[in-house]
């Protein structure tokens, strides 16, 4: 019961429902016992005796108590599933509430199919336990031990046999726990990744089909989904292994029943109506302990569903607000590197080494290099998503690590290369960051992005609804969108990941263009492969292999003879200066 207890927060504020659907099934239990006591009475006191004149009030008395066990199973289902759905409602919540803020490296490893597996099935399973596993428990104990008081009163001797056989019942449903919950803790992983494979293949079917790799997909899928069948099948072995040497306990029960029983009647230690109430309240007591099997199968599902809850619920966060002193400021944007060295989690090479450099209040920093150079690292790490290893960055003078990361990023607008926009209005997407924004503010933005003469040619203009991640729009189309909801928010720094790449020449001029406008007074680092989306920066830094190999203007970086940003510019301008040079047009 670990599992339940380290989750009690979610489920115990709401235990007064749980009391309700125990104390109702008190109320259950009690009435189903009364049965055959019921009809010991019609045997020995009305059918042996003749007394038929008893029929109808026995008759409307067993439809009362029907009515009432009716009227009570009703409050003990309703009550439990109550105490189930609003413990997992809290818990949901606070899943989601957690993988929000989850460090970037949770999501370097994370599989988005497992994420959502762990927030649908695995709560789910969670919580068919709270509201059917719990009370069937204890339905069962009850039952057992009201059923045991009966039985010990008809006969004692009788009672005893009848119990010699629930030691090997008990034995029998704890190994089937042992085995069963193993395989079920390797259903819900088999079911996490069958997930993913679907979320990927959706997420990628524009590759997939540009490619034309269906098979392929078709071959992976298929893996996996034999995986599941396979781990399905192992469960169904386990089942159908104990479950009818359970039946079997109970059948020799029954037999052992029936001829000491039978025996009994005869020497007349028994009457015929306490035989049949005693063959009665033996399966009420076998019937639980070999459904306990099936209850214990939900159980294992819950607590199997609960170890993955608790490995999201439980991951450390690893860094931690409360301390910080500096919150709800507007930054100046001054950002200084002091020989920062930064390697991400289960990577074995360094992606930052002992890098340094300053940057003024808008000034404009362009990151040129290879793939891989450390260009995004450095952004990154201005931003807080990653912690480096060694070396002190400063903000306005002061460690980044005094802010608040709330606080610090409503003042870091960041412009990704990919660019992601939610399925929503075009509107919501541009205001996601600062949704008070007036709508003058977001046309206003949209204008700056360039982006606003195709959003009016759409049928509903701002109020377009856009498909999941933008579809329906160009990639350039969804990079102006997202410049514009970075605008938006005013930062005092500007971070650009590549944010032109997605867009031909013209629109590239026309966006920076825009951008020296909005640039101005603001510190902005500028990512980019094209020297033409660079060239106009206060100072260029040129990383290789994580370190800042030169750095310069524009003009600076060109004159140097065998420099890397040099190598770069004759491979990106050395087909237009023969164009040039051809048509006598100055380079």
């Amino acid at each position: 019961m670990d599992t339940f207890r380290r989750l009690k927060d979610f489920y115990w504020p709401y235990r007064k429902y749980f009391y309700w659907s125990i104390l109702t099934l008190l109320f259950v239990s009690c009435i189903t016992v009364v049965y055959p006591m019921v009809l010991q009475f019609t045997i020995d006191e009305i059918i042996l005796k003749g007394e038929y004149n008893y029929v109808p009030y026995v008759a409307i008395g067993f439809i009362v108590i029907m009515a009432l066990k009716g009227a009570a199973t009703y409050c003990t289902q309703y009550y439990g599933d109550l105490f189930g759905i609003s413990s997992v409602f809290q818990l949901r919540e606070s899943l989601y509430e957690k993988l929000q803020f989850m460090p970037f490296n949770y999501y370097d490893n994370a599989k988005t199919g497992d994420l959502m597996s762990r927030l649908t099935a695995d709560v789910e399973g969670f919580r068919f336990f709270l509201s059917f596993g719990f009370s069937q428990l204890i339905n069962f104990a009850l039952i057992i031990a009201l059923s045991l008081s009966v039985m010990f009163y008809y006969s004692i001797p009788l009672a005893i046999v009848t119990l010699c056989m629930l030691p090997f019942l008990t034995i029998a449903v704890y190994k089937f726990d042992k085995e069963v919950h193993p395989a079920f803790r390797g259903i819900r992983k088999s079911m996490a990744n069958l997930n993913t494979k679907v979320q990927e293949n959706i997420s990628g079917i524009n590759t997939v089909k540009s490619l034309s790799r269906e098979d392929f997909e078709i071959g992976k899928f298929n893996h996996s989904n034999e995986d599941y069948k396979s781990q399905f099948l192992q469960t169904s072995h386990i089942w159908a292994k104990y479950f009818p040497v359970m039946e079997l306990i109970g059948n020799l029960s029954v037999v052992f029943l029936l001829a000491y029983g039978g025996y009994l009647v005869i020497q007349g230690d028994l009457t015929a109506g306490e035989l049949v109430a005693f063959f009665s309240l033996v399966w009420y007591i076998m019937g639980p302990i070999m459904n306990l099997g099936f209850v214990m199968n939900t159980f294992s599902q819950s607590k199997a569903s609960g170890e993955r809850l608790l490995e999201i619920l439980e991951e450390p966060l690893e860094m931690n607000d409360e301390e910080r002193v500096i919150n709800n400021v507007r930054l100046n944007g001054d950002v200084v590197f002091e020989n920062v060295t930064h390697q991400y989690k289960n990577e074995t090479k360094t992606a930052l080494k002992d890098v340094s450099f300053s940057a003024e209040q808008g000034q404009t920093i362009g990151l040129i290099g290879a793939t891989g150079a450390g260009k995004t690292s450095i952004t990154q790490l201005i931003s807080r998503f990653y912690q480096p290893q060694s070396g002190t960055i400063l903000i306005d003078g002061k460690p980044i690590e005094e802010y608040a990361l709330r606080s610090l990023r409503k003042n870091i607008g960041t412009v990704l290369q990919e660019s992601f926009l939610f399925s929503s209005t075009i509107k919501d997407n541009i205001s996601y960051g600062n949704p008070h924004a007036e709508m003058e503010e977001i046309i206003d933005a949209a204008k700056r992005a360039q982006a606003h003469n195709f959003i009016m040619e759409l049928p509903d203009g701002y109020e377009t609804v856009l498909g999941e991640r933008g579809l329906g729009l160009s990639g350039g189309q969804k990079q102006r969108i997202s410049i514009a909801r970075a605008i938006l928010i005013d930062p005092s720094i500007l971070i650009l990941d590549d944010a032109t790449s997605a867009v031909d020449m013209e629109t590239e001029f026309k966006i920076q263009k825009a951008f020296r406008e909005v640039m101005k007074g603001r510190t902005t680092f500028i990512i980019a492969h094209r020297i033409s989306s660079v060239k106009h920066a206060d100072e260029i830094l040129v990383l290789e292999e994580g370190s800042i190999v030169e750095r310069g203007t524009h003009e600076e970086l060109i004159e140097t003879e065998n420099g890397h940003y040099r190598r770069i510019y004759d491979i990106q301008y050395q087909d237009k200066d023969k164009v040039f040079q051809k048509n006598g047009q100055e380079v």
